[in-house]
């Protein structure tokens, strides 16, 4: 499902803070732009309107976010639920209305049905399919599955589609691409205020797939902390222009991570069959989970999965409380050979590993087309003695 905007108006930060985890909690992916702030030429999907403290006044208010987004969904905020109250923010042009605080199952049910008639709405605009891969470890092999993937999407769907290498410092999509670019991520964010389709053009390179690439900062402190709410809606802005936006977000939880995963349609999280690999990719699940990133979007890749397993996928998956949803094959070779030649292993075929790209990215194009057996496990290298004793 495409991801969706909203806008929380209110004067209390305590509120905007707990909406807004409410927003980002859910199984729809919400981009939250900030009131306070500019926000010219930004369609807003869903406002949620704080009318504790002056529901008399908040009316014309409410009034007036209709008459501006005649699309949007508008949910108000009381401290009762006084019949009167009601029918008057009705009449103002809300949609849903909630009392404080607002229970979260019933929330979330009307953000699904604001998502259905926005998805329904004749003429309602397309936005994009924001894929963020992380990894459960350095050398994981993220990038690879993220450029590998972009590289698919882009052939396979023949839409617009880029990836956004969000690694500061050490970022490799451009090499892996064997591309030069003469921009990064970073002269995106500091430009936010012109990020129109010209300017867009001239920062990314364009791969012969037809992927376009917004490099990493060769800055190894930015992106940075401060950076976050820019990342954000850096992702808003792609999603206006692109129909399949790709991440690599490294293996690092910090702010602009958080803000790539707040705004996944579809979270990949890479891990290898190994304990370290498997205990982080743990750690990692329960941290989405505490940041409010809905784990229904998590999806586990095991990459460089070959037999003999060090430790077999069922046990990774039993470990983890996550199905694993696909796996690659270890190949380090054709990988490598790749890697150097700065040709995509998606381009150059007669592999298996490349095959299970084609496959996997299949997958994300047709997500309910049937999904490929797991290997048999098979008792690894470490007992299943040695896993338990690791948690």
């Amino acid at each position: 499902m495409a991801q969706l905007v909203g806008l929380i108006v209110s004067d209390e930060d305590e509120f905007r803070k707990q909406v807004g985890r409410l927003l980002r909690s859910g199984p729809v992916p919400i981009s939250v732009i900030d009131e306070r702030g500019p926000r010219e030429n930004t369609p807003t999907d869903v406002v949620i309107v704080d009318i504790r403290a002056d529901a008399s006044s908040a009316m014309a208010g409410i009034e007036r976010l209709r008459a501006a987004s005649p699309s949007a969904g508008i949910f108000v905020v009381a401290l009762t639920g006084d019949p009167d109250l009601i029918l008057q923010s009705m009449r103002a042009g809300a949609n849903e209305f909630f009392v404080w605080p607002p229970a979260e199952d019933v929330f979330q049910g009307a953000i699904r049905r604001t998502a259905a008639r926005r998805e329904t709405t004749q003429g309602a605009r397309a936005t994009a399919t924001t894929l963020v891969f992380f990894g459960a470890k350095g050398g994981a092999g993220t990038t690879t599955v993220a450029v590998n993937c972009g590289v698919e999407l882009a052939r396979l769907s023949k839409k617009a589609t880029i990836i956004v290498d969000l690694k500061s410092g050490l970022g490799e999509v451009a090499l892996f691409l064997g591309v030069r670019p003469r921009y990064t991520l970073l002269d995106g964010i500091d430009n936010l205020h012109r990020l129109d389709r010209e300017f867009l053009r001239e920062l990314v390179v364009k791969h012969k797939s037809g992927l376009e690439i917004l490099a990493g900062s060769d800055q190894f402190d930015r992106p940075g902390a401060s950076d976050g709410g820019a990342i954000e809606e850096l992702l808003r802005l792609l999603a206006r222009q692109y129909e399949y936006i790709v991440v690599d977000a490294g293996s690092q939880i910090n702010s602009c991570t958080v803000a790539a995963l707040y705004a996944a349609d579809m979270m990949f999280l890479v891990a290898n069959p190994d304990v370290p690999s498997v205990r982080n990719a743990q750690r990692l699940l329960d941290r989405v989970r505490q940041l409010g990133a809905c784990g229904e979007r998590v999806r586990v890749l095991l990459n460089r999965a070959a037999e003999p397993y060090p430790i077999p996928p069922k046990q990774i998956e039993n470990a983890l409380g996550h199905p694993i949803h696909h796996m690659f094959p270890s190949d380090y070779k054709t990988v490598s050979a790749a890697l150097n030649s700065g040709v995509p292993l998606a381009l150059t075929g007669n592999s298996d590993i490349a095959a299970q790209f084609d496959s996997f990215t299949r997958r994300v194009l047709d997500p309910g087309g049937e999904a490929p057996p797991l290997p048999t496990a098979k008792r690894g290298l470490l007992g299943l003695e040695k896993l338990a004793s690791i948690w």
